[in-house]
């Protein structure tokens, strides 16, 4: 019997997203589960929730950027912020949709080197063209990156997964779901393998 995938669900502009980016696939091996990785928009569900980034929120701000660092450091992961974060992300997660088609294990390295760009060079991954300059040196053509960007079937594809995403409860990033039981943040991930691999409780 096939056993469904851990649905993770993230913002490119998402720090936390970004360190979970580097451990889910080594998770989803040892548990024998693929992972469906699904790029949303925060800002949606922000509005959803009334809710608004970790960062700029007063006193849990200056702590989660600690945290970040913290948590980074222990993953031996570079970290840092880009200018003008928090980011819109709406190329990037395009991008990624459209690599997608070609081949999922390509959308998955799309997505890293985004991630990496943006919080461990802090490059400001706003703009297609960034998008596509970042995503042809890792081996994409990038005049298709930049004019799946702009494709409306591209868009809507993303506004259907970032509603259809919030229509099932998720409302931060990273969000994970598995077997219909969800999973709220990076530090969450341990929990997700308990779950796994006892069932349940």
């Amino acid at each position: 019997m096939v056993k469904a995938p851990v649905e993770f669900y993230f913002d490119f502009s998402s720090p936390y997203g970004y360190l979970a980016a580097h451990r889910v696939e080594a998770l989803g091996a040892e548990l024998g589960r693929d992972i469906l990785w699904r790029p949303i928009l925060l800002g949606v569900a922000f509005k959803a929730t009334g809710q608004s980034p970790l960062i700029a929120q007063p006193l849990r701000g200056p702590y989660h950027l600690h945290d970040l660092k913290r948590t980074a450091r222990r993953l031996g992961l570079p970290f840092q912020l880009p200018e003008g974060f928090p980011l819109p992300t709406m190329a990037a997660a395009r991008a990624f949709y459209w690599a997608e088609a070609q081949s999922p294990a390509a959308a998955k390295k799309l997505a890293l080197a985004l991630y990496d760009a943006c919080f461990a060079e802090g490059i400001n991954i706003t703009k297609g063209e960034t998008v596509a300059e970042i995503a042809g040196k890792a081996g994409f053509d990038a005049d298709a990156i930049l004019a799946a960007i702009a494709d409306p079937a591209i868009k809507e594809r993303l506004r259907a997964e970032t509603d259809g995403a919030v229509a099932r409860g998720v409302f931060g990033s990273p969000f994970f779901i598995v077997d219909g039981e969800p999973f709220w943040g990076n530090d969450r991930l341990a929990d997700l393998r308990d779950w796994i691999k006892s069932g349940g409780w």
